[in-house]
Formats: C-alpha cells, sequence, structure tokens
C-alpha cells in the first residue's frame, strides 16, 4: 500500500504508482513529467523539504533519508507523509525513488490519544479538587461550629447579666455574626454533601427550593456580583420525586453556563421559571448573553464536547442523562440575534402514575 514515485534529476515524475493515485487523487497520465514540488504542500512549515528531492549528496547512492512532510492532494489540501528517498543511476542519468505513505491515520489516532491525555489529567485534578473540598469542608465546620457557640454564648450573658448594659449595636452586630457564621456552615454542609458518594435518594420534593439552593450554591463559587438573577413562579408548590442531589447538580451546571454566557455582556440577567401542572414540572433558565452557535448545537450535549477553554465538556452530557433517568428530558433552545440560550429542563410531577 505504499506509494512509489520515481523521478529524475530535474524532479520530472516517471513512475506513479496505483497507491500513490490513492494518496494524492491523480490519475497516473495526469502526473507523469510534472515537476515533484507538485506534490508538496506550498505552505510546508519545513523549508528543507524539497532539499531531500533536489540535493541528494553523492554517497548517497546506497542510502535512503526519511523525513516527514507535508504533500498536496489534487484538490489542494495538505497530506501528512513520511517519505523516504534512494538514489539509483542509471544509463539516461540519476534518478531518485521515494517511498511514500500516508499516515493521517496515524496521526488521527495521536492527536485523539493527545486529547483523552488531556482529558483524563484535568479529571484527575477534578477529583483531586473534590478530595480536597470535602477534607477542608470538614475540617472548617469545626471552628465555625465552635464561632457560633460562642457567639450564642455570648447573646445568652449580655441578656442574663443585669450588671451589664449591652450596647445595642454591639448585640445586633453579635447576631449578624451568629447569623452568618450558622449561614456559613450550612452553605459548607451543602457542600460535602453535594460532593460525596453516595446512593441515589428519591423523595417527594419542591423543585423550586432545589433551584434556591443551587443557585446560592453557585453565586458563592463565582465573580457574578453584577449579574442580575430574575426568579418568576406563581408560588404554588412543584413536586416531583427526584433525588435532590442530582437534580440540584443539574440546576447548577446550567447556571454556571449562563454566567459564563452573560460574563461579557453589559446588561447580564439571568431569568429562571419553574411551572407545574398535573403530569409536568418545568423549570426553564434563560440567559441573555449571545446565545449557541449553530455549528455547536449538534454536539451540546456530548461529553467533552465543551468550546470553554477551562471546561471539561461534561456537565450538559452529565444533566442530559440524570434528567432521563429522571424519565424527563433536558432541552436547548440556542437562540442568537439578540437573544440569549433556553434551557428547560422537565420532570414528571409527584404522584404521576405512568413513571
Amino acid at each position: 500500500m505504499d506509494g512509489i514515485i520515481v523521478y529524475n534529476e530535474k524532479t520530472r515524475i516517471l513512475v506513479f504508482n496505483k497507491a500513490c493515485e490513492s494518496i494524492f487523487g491523480y490519475r497516473f497520465h495526469e502526473i507523469i513529467g510534472l515537476d515533484f514540488d507538485t506534490l508538496v504542500y506550498s505552505e510546508n512549515a519545513d523549508p528543507r523539504s524539497l532539499g531531500v528531492f533536489r540535493n541528494l549528496p553523492a554517497d548517497a547512492k546506497a542510502k535512503a533519508t526519511e523525513q516527514e512532510i507535508l504533500g498536496r492532494h489534487k484538490d489542494g489540501t495538505p497530506i501528512p507523509l513520511e517519505i523516504s528517498v534512494g538514489e539509483t543511476f542509471t544509463p539516461t542519468g540519476r534518478q531518485f525513488i521515494a517511498i511514500v505513505r500516508d499516515i493521517r491515520p496515524r496521526k488521527a489516532v495521536e492527536e485523539q490519544v493527545n486529547q483523552l491525555q488531556a482529558q483524563l489529567v484535568h479529571m484527575a485534578r477534578v477529583n483531586a479538587m473534590n478530595d480536597m473540598g470535602g477534607a477542608i469542608a470538614h475540617e472548617l465546620n469545626q471552628p465555625l461550629t465552635a464561632a457560633v457557640l460562642y457567639l450564642q454564648t455570648a447573646l445568652r450573658q449580655l441578656a442574663g447579666e443585669a450588671s451589664i448594659c449591652p450596647d445595642d449595636k454591639m448585640t445586633e452586630l453579635l447576631i449578624k455574626a451568629e447569623r452568618e457564621a450558622k449561614r456559613a456552615g450550612s452553605i459548607i454542609q451543602s457542600m460535602r454533601q453535594f460532593i460525596q458518594k453516595r446512593e441515589p435518594a428519591m423523595n417527594s420534593t419542591d423543585i423550586r427550593s432545589l433551584l434556591d439552593d443551587a443557585i446560592e450554591l453557585t453565586l458563592m463559587g463565582s465573580s457574578a456580583n453584577n449579574i442580575r438573577i430574575e426568579r418568576i413562579d406563581d408560588g404554588s408548590a412543584c413536586m416531583a420525586t427526584v433525588d435532590a442531589v442530582q437534580i440540584e447538580q443539574v440546576f447548577v451546571n446550567l447556571i454556571r453556563n449562563a454566567i459564563h454566557a452573560v460574563r461579557s455582556q453589559t446588561d447580564p440577567e439571568i431569568r429562571v421559571r419553574v411551572t407545574s401542572d398535573s403530569d409536568i414540572v418545568t423549570a426553564e433558565i434563560q440567559d441573555s448573553g449571545p446565545g449557541i452557535r449553530p455549528e455547536i448545537m449538534a454536539t451540546l450535549f456530548k461529553a467533552f464536547s465543551s468550546d470553554k477553554g477551562d471546561g471539561l465538556g461534561m456537565g450538559l452530557a452529565i444533566s442530559r442523562t440524570i434528567a432521563q433517568n429522571h424519565h424527563g428530558d433536558l432541552k436547548a433552545i440556542p437562540g442568537g440575534e439578540g437573544e440569549g440560550a433556553k434551557f428547560i429542563l422537565t420532570i414528571p410531577a409527584a404522584g404521576r402514575r405512568d413513571v
């Protein structure tokens, strides 16, 4: 299957076998007599590439030099090639024999391996950070609990000691400090529950509360102070039988993506809406970003297809899998032309008989 090309001292092609026809797209009668330059990509990165064909040293008679070059297909596209050139003498003068191998399949495999290795390294870092996050949450929870106890003790003493006239401002500050310490502890507890490995636990849950928790958790881990999040619902409960942590993970992924989409907008806004009927609970998350590019839509929910430089490309793939495992679905409306992207999560409502 190797291509064989024979050319003379003037680099005119004399022999061009069937394998070469497959590699370069030329028929035998089209290429015979043309210059070897015809088969070399004009923008070859290595300016020495043609040197191996034109200026073989006199002592190269029994030797062959080998290198990788970019060949040029008949349609002008570059072809990575591995080429070995040997020299011989004939009654009509010096001739050169080039053995050509198409290495596109090998290059494709190498590129895929490199991408997989990079993704595995990234996943290893993510896994390490998860482990570290769990350890940090555990370590921080103890001093926060102690701080809350100290603040509660101080407040009780201020309220119970008749000899002490507590300053209203100081009492207010202590109450705020206690509230914030409790809030920090609850956030850490939520993070620990969110990242820990556990079996799915299906319970009837108000989807609105999961969305609220996801918004708070996401905003704590992002610089989204200038982003307005508009929460829309009619106040009625939107109950569904779900694994709360998994559905919250879906919301976290979608809100993080929305924050990324609107970060560069002049008036960044994210609108979230939860509605329910007798059969379906629907959660919609829409951003005011530029929308999803058409070329991305086809692979949007496939693993490792992120267009974010710092992303692994797993969030949407995992989110749709979670939705489908709950007998629901996750869909995307690309938006564009002044309207941002919208993601729609649908889950069977609690008590639906056909689930």
